[in-house]
């Protein structure tokens, strides 16, 4: 059973979220990241609150994914789909001329739709049906991911919460396992490949 605070990483992630894009330009100008400039990036991001809220209205009828690593386990493949880069184009059109405003109403829309969740409910995910518990370290995932990426194109200091950052971690260094590069990823960490750094 999840612990009582089964959303606060979560939530912190969607609070980082809406301080960094409180702090960029109104207009979003420039490259973000690959196909998207930066306001389809934004907009990309800001789908994990919106799939927060449109997901608890879907429910499942069974568990196809199991766990967050199995989900992010088919990012590669699901991005390779071109409604990927198009859903964020759009997404980002809907940020409108206030894309601070619109992101902070869009986190309140998914927090007060989580309060009211029940962690083992079942819904259906791009993936399949999954735990919502499970499902929600995903959305935490991509707003680490992707917010990093926003700093990145700016560039501006951002600095991931700790706990989201950890649970990123945590879920990366599965799925490279599952893969057969964790020992790669080992390697990058401590120092033994050119461009890692050394954590000992």
């Amino acid at each position: 059973m999840p612990p009582e605070d089964w959303t606060a990483t979560y939530r912190e992630a969607a609070a980082s979220f809406v301080d960094l894009v409180a702090g960029l330009p109104a207009d979003l100008p420039g490259p973000g990241l690959g196909e998207w400039d930066l306001r389809a990036l934004v907009g990309h991001t800001a789908r994990s609150l919106v799939t927060v809220s449109e997901y608890l209205r879907k429910p499942a009828s069974a568990v196809d994914v199991e766990t967050a690593a199995d989900y992010v386990a088919g990012l590669a493949e699901a991005a390779a789909d071109p409604g990927v880069t198009q859903r964020g184009v759009e997404a980002g059109a809907l940020l409108g001329d206030d894309p601070a405003g619109t992101v902070r109403r869009l986190r309140d829309a998914a927090i007060d739709d989580l309060a009211g969740a029940d962690p083992d409910q079942l819904v259906t995910t791009y993936a399949g049906g999954m735990r919502l518990h499970d499902y929600l370290p995903t959305r935490s995932f991509e707003l680490v991911v992707h917010c990093l990426d926003i700093a990145a194109a700016l560039p501006v200091r951002w600095t991931p919460p700790a706990a989201a950052l950890s649970e990123a971690l945590s879920i990366a260094t599965e799925v490279a396992a599952r893969r057969g590069e964790g020992a790669i990823l080992l390697r990058l960490l401590t120092g033994r490949e050119p461009g890692g750094l050394s954590i000992v």
